[in-house]
């Protein structure tokens, strides 16, 4: 069974393990080298940015990785996404597309947004692949727009309108999950 659980100041190990993970780090903007103190400004931060929300993804009580919901813009009605599948063993599993349906109707139907953003690597072809799959379509390209190591990378934007999710979603079939307020 998937959940999505909130965040715990008890994760922070974790998490910060996860993030220092090469084979996490790079898919991600930064090569961060956190310890616990930084963990917990991070943390302290996170729980009261009323513009973000943040999950440990659970499956089968095992906790496998984090996604993150941030910048709400009530204004302009959008909000941007990410998540990491950090246990190796769980990646290929169907996690990826049960969070990424799931997100979608949690931001559209129970956040009320009307669009819903994301960057990836233009190297991560799976996961561009899985976001244009369920709707997303590419909105730019960056060029030269992460520098890591060194070295410049390009960036694709996505992103999905509530309208484009409520005409396609019934075309897939996916098991709900437990979002945790």
């Amino acid at each position: 069974m998937l959940k999505l659980r909130k965040i715990r100041e008890d994760d922070l190990a974790m998490v910060m393990n996860w993030r220092m993970d090469p084979d996490v780090t790079k898919y991600m903007y930064t090569d961060p080298k956190l310890d616990m103190e930084k963990q917990r400004m991070w943390f302290k931060a996170i729980s009261v940015d009323e513009t973000s929300k943040y999950w440990i993804i659970n499956y089968d009580d095992i906790d496998v990785g984090l996604i993150s919901i941030t910048g709400f813009d009530s204004q302009n009605k959008r909000c941007s996404w990410a998540y990491y599948v950090a246990d190796k063993n769980m990646r290929g599993k169907g996690i990826g597309v049960a969070v990424e349906c799931n997100v979608y109707d949690y931001v559209f139907n129970r956040l009320g947004l009307e669009k819903l953003c994301c960057e990836v690597f233009s190297f991560n072809d799976k996961v561009v692949q899985l976001h244009e799959k369920f709707g997303s379509r590419r909105e730019g390209y960056l060029r030269n727009h992460i520098i890591k190591d060194g070295k410049s990378y390009d960036v694709v934007s996505l992103a999905i309108l509530k309208a484009e999710w409520t005409g396609i979603r019934k075309g897939f079939s996916y098991p709900i999950i437990d979002i945790e307020e």
